[in-house]
C-alpha cells in the first residue's frame, strides 16, 4: 500500500494550520503583502527556488509544465542536493509544508519539489 505523503504545498496567502508541521518558504522572493508573523515559517529555502533563467522561461505556462518539472529536478539534483536532503529528513520526521506565492496551485516550483520529495520518500 502506498505511503501517504507527509509533504503538502500551501499558498503563502492561506492561513497556517497546526497540521502544517514544519513550514518552509521555497520561493526566491518574499510573498508580496505578507508579514513574517502571518507566514509562521520555520525556514526559508530561497536558494532552492528555480534559477532566474528557468523561472523566466517557464513563466507559469501550463503547456511547459512537463519540461519545467524535468529541468527543475535536474537543477535541484545538481545544485541543491543538501537542501533537498534536509527537506527529506524533515518530511520523514513529520509533516512538511512547502509554502509558495504563485497563483497557479498546480504548476509551480513547490508542486514540482513536492513531487521530487515524494519520489524519494
Amino acid at each position: 500500500m502506498p505511503r501517504k505523503s507527509s509533504v503538502q504545498c500551501k499558498r503563502a496567502y492561506e492561513q497556517p494550520a497546526s497540521t502544517d508541521g514544519y513550514r518552509v518558504l521555497v520561493d526566491h522572493i518574499w510573498p508580496r503583502g505578507v508579514s513574517k508573523d502571518a507566514l509562521a515559517l520555520d525556514d526559508w529555502y530561497k536558494e532552492i527556488a528555480p534559477s532566474d533563467a528557468l523561472r523566466k522561461w517557464f513563466d507559469h505556462d501550463p503547456k511547459l509544465w512537463a519540461a519545467f518539472y524535468q529541468k527543475y529536478h535536474a537543477e535541484l539534483k545538481d545544485q541543491h542536493p543538501d537542501q533537498v536532503d534536509a527537506l527529506l529528513k524533515q518530511a520523514k520526521a513529520g509533516a512538511l509544508t512547502l509554502v509558495y506565492a504563485a497563483k497557479d496551485e498546480q504548476h509551480n516550483n513547490a508542486v514540482a519539489l513536492k513531487m521530487l520529495l515524494d519520489e524519494r520518500l
